[in-house]
């Protein structure tokens, strides 16, 4: 995808920022910062998209993502007035120290690990819990127990192999000057259409280029076909419906979009390598 440049805001004294967003929707924007962000889900459940991975999110999931990564967050918002979702969001500059706190011996790793956040990661057990504690008592903290906090957090993330990597590493920012309005309108006619039949032409048509460039172009700028990205996101739907209704596998199959349930089965076990029973097992298993 192509993204836009976001100003984290954040105070011009300050090293980083951390806040608690209580909002009807995370902004749904394309996007990508120089910061490094921390993000705690509280509240909601949607679609994440995170450099070229696509996902289902939920409530108590945590996400690291490193400088200049793309991301979004596609709420299942219900229609309801006082709806809302929830999050701790750490921000901070990989220099935000200063440059040369990451060269002293004392530091040694820390690169790396800013280096590997570029690939997304789903921090997880344990390492989960503490750092979800010192982000709720560093967001009370002022001056230098705030640092101490950040400080803490990457002690944490340092000595964890608790987490999964989610995307390729890709430098994104080649593309912040091509108009990120013709991907986010690819983004979010797929969203609003991918239960229906889909056709190629109708998609080019969006960005204003022949299909032979569109494909072209979106493979370039995301790693994947719009094809297998359009069946990524019908398979992420999928699954929300197995874990969270009681629908037929048929149903679900063709409300995610597929054509047939042979189709749909063929598709799920090449990409989750189990079929949708056994995928729905695992969660209602005892």
């Amino acid at each position: 995808m192509v993204p836009k440049l976001h100003i984290v805001p954040k105070h011009i004294d300050n090293a980083f920022s951390i806040r608690h967003d209580i909002v009807p929707q995370f902004g749904s924007i394309w996007h990508y910062h120089p910061e490094i962000e921390l993000h705690y889900l509280i509240k909601g459940d949607g679609i994440r998209f995170v450099g070229d991975s696509i996902g289902n999110f939920q409530q108590d999931d945590m996400i690291l993502m490193g400088s200049n990564v793309p991301h979004t967050w596609k709420c299942n918002s219900p229609h309801s007035s006082d709806y809302h979702v929830e999050a701790l969001v750490l921000h901070f500059h990989p220099d935000c120290l200063g440059k040369e706190f990451l060269n002293v011996y004392e530091t040694q790793g820390i690169s790396k690990l800013f280096e590997q956040a570029k690939t997304g990661l789903v921090i997880k057990g344990s390492s989960k819990e503490k750092i979800k504690r010192l982000m709720w008592r560093m967001i009370r903290e002022t001056g230098l127990n705030k640092v101490v906090y950040l400080l803490r957090i990457y002690v944490i993330l340092l000595e964890s192999r608790e987490y999964e990597n989610l995307s390729n590493s890709v430098d994104y920012t080649r593309f912040s000057q091509i108009d990120g309005n013709r991907m986010e309108k690819v983004l979010s006619f797929t969203l609003q259409n991918f239960r229906n039949k889909i056709l190629i032409d109708d998609v080019a048509k969006l960005t204003n280029l022949s299909v032979t460039s569109f494909c072209r172009y979106f493979k370039m700028t995301s790693n994947k076909s719009y094809f297998d990205f359009l069946t990524e996101v019908r398979l992420n739907h999928a699954c929300r419906l197995l874990i969270k209704s009681d629908y037929t596998i048929a149903h679900i199959a063709f409300d995610s979009g597929f054509e047939n349930t042979s189709n749909f089965y063929r598709h799920f076990k090449n990409v989750k390598r189990i079929t949708p029973k056994e995928y729905k097992n695992r969660f209602f298993s005892t």
